[in-house]
Parts: structure tokens; sequence; C-alpha cells
């Protein structure tokens, strides 16, 4: 389970991460990576979101969200000190396996960090 310290909680947080930060997507899941500066100490924090439109059941949007939030507890200490990840679940998400998703993130956020590097945002 992701902590409570490593939670992306306020909206302004949230549409700064998807706004200025790098994007990338696959069928199943779409990352917003907003690299830390150089000097920051603050711990990373991820956000979860499933829209609605998406994943029609509730049952099925909150199941998607805890395997990605668990997905990405188990990756926490790859992230940069003061990273924003927002990670949003499409329709392909709802089924998929927690390996599959994994997968998906790693392969996701590693374009991301890419992008960033080069100075790009999508």
């Amino acid at each position: 389970m992701l902590d409570a310290e490593h939670r992306l909680l306020r909206g302004e947080d949230f549409s700064t991460a998807v706004r200025t930060g790098a994007r990338r997507g696959s069928r199943r899941l779409v990352v917003h990576y907003c690299a830390g500066g150089s000097g920051d100490s603050s711990p990373a924090l991820v956000g979860v979101v499933v829209p609605k439109k998406q994943i029609p059941l509730a049952t099925h949007r909150n199941r998607v969200k805890r395997r990605i939030r668990g997905v990405m507890a188990a990756r926490l200490t790859r992230l940069e000190p003061g990273s924003r990840v927002v990670i949003r679940g499409l329709a392909g998400a709802d089924g998929a396996s927690s390996a599959e998703l994994g997968r998906d993130v790693d392969l996701l956020l590693e374009r991301c960090r890419e992008l960033a590097r080069r100075g790009r945002r999508r």
C-alpha cells in the first residue's frame, strides 16, 4: 500500500503534474511525470485517477486504483525526490493483472524520464 506521505492529494498538485509533466501512455495506463528540482528533498508523490467514463463500475475502478497504488508502492525507491507522478487508468486496465500493470508502469515511467531529460513534454 502507498504510504500517506507519498500520496498526491491536492487538486492543484494533480493539475501541475498533468499540465507540466512529461506524458506517455499505453492501452491500459497514462503516466504524467514531473521531475523534482535538484535541491528538492521532499518525498516523491503519486496520484492515481480512474475516470468513470473509462471504467463505469465503482468496484472495478477501485480495484484498478488499489492495484496501481500497490505497484507504485514497490517502485517508490526508483523515483527521484520531489517528483510528482499521476497515473490515469484506462479501460484496458480493468481486468489486467498487477504484473501487467507493473510492466506498463515501468515502461511508461522510463519513457517519461527520457522525455523529461530531453526537456520535452510529450
